[in-house]
């Protein structure tokens, strides 16, 4: 296409979201309340997704090594658990180590196991992670087969109701947007074809007087554009303003239990150019399926 083609065609879609004033403004409403809902829940359900996954790496194999074992059977239980293929890493904590970490996780009550620093109970531990935390059961099943693993703990009971409720949520999350952007583009497609069949007359006469199919659909796919980018700016400004208020409420909050939230930028960036590309695609999509049966004729 010529350049001057495609300046006339921007021109005479400009000049229509004006001539049509009211049409123009309930697309760009549509629009705009459709992405909204889509921009919220998509953060919300992003954020979800990093509480989760931020979680499940948290999640970890405790060996106790039998007191019992000498350095090189140490050293062999080490090597065993590292050849386990779903294994990422393994790290040696010394039984002096594991005292000192109960003294200060307990605070004031802990005073009392300081008596025990001279003749200590506790054993040395294997704290082992796995490249997928879902393997962390699996993982764990195996280390308890080996010679010198006198305990295996890994949160047995707690970590599959973890994985069970991470793994619906994703689901779930999954498919509602999908579902909300159908919704969107069934909404917007409609809001679109009615100014469309207000103009249906016009396209008719284009297309009797020898307009080619293309000339006539690239005012309306740019129109469509037009409204789907400028029903994304609130959105875009909603959406970007109720997460900078929550990130500033919810982060120093949920920071003391080691847990995040995405930060807001480049997060929000991300999101705001996500809304602007939907918007646009929804704009130009709604254009396409409501225009197709006026060229028919």
């Amino acid at each position: 296409m010529k350049a001057r083609t495609f300046r006339r065609h921007a021109r005479e879609s400009f000049k229509s979201l004006f001539r049509n004033g009211w049409m123009t403004f309930a697309s760009i409403s549509a629009v705009t309340i459709t992405l909204v809902l889509v921009g919220v829940f998509f953060v919300i359900m992003m954020n979800l997704n990093k509480v989760a996954t931020t979680i499940e790496e948290n999640v970890e194999i405790r060996v106790h090594i039998d007191v019992a074992a000498t350095k090189e059977e140490r050293a062999t239980l080490e090597e065993q658990i590292k050849n386990v293929s779903e294994v990422n890493t393994v790290k040696f904590s010394p039984k002096e180590k594991e005292l000192n970490n109960l003294i200060d996780s307990l605070g004031e009550d802990g005073d009392a196991f300081k008596l025990f620093e001279q003749d200590n109970p506790l054993n040395d531990v294997f704290v082992v992670k796995t490249k997928d935390p879902a393997d962390t059961i699996k993982v764990a099943d195996k280390i308890k087969g080996f010679d010198h693993a006198a305990k295996v703990k890994y949160g047995q009971g707690s970590v599959e109701k973890l994985f069970k409720v991470t793994s619906v949520s994703r689901n779930v999350g999954i498919v509602l947007i999908i579902g909300l952007l159908f919704t969107a583009m069934f909404l917007i497609s409609n809001t679109i074809k009615i100014t469309i069949v207000a103009r249906r007359r016009e396209v008719e006469i284009m297309k009797l007087v020898g307009a080619t199919n293309w000339f006539i659909r690239w005012p309306f796919f740019l129109e469509g554009m037009w409204l789907g980018i400028l029903g994304s700016l609130i959105p875009i400004g909603a959406v970007s303003t109720i997460y900078y208020y929550s990130y500033q409420y919810l982060q120093p909050k949920l920071a003391s239990n080691f847990i995040q939230i995405l930060d807001f930028t480049p997060f929000v960036y991300q999101v705001s150019a996500l809304l602007i590309v939907m918007g646009a695609v929804i704009g130009v999509w709604g254009s396409v399926m409501s225009i197709r049966k006026f060229l028919r004729v």
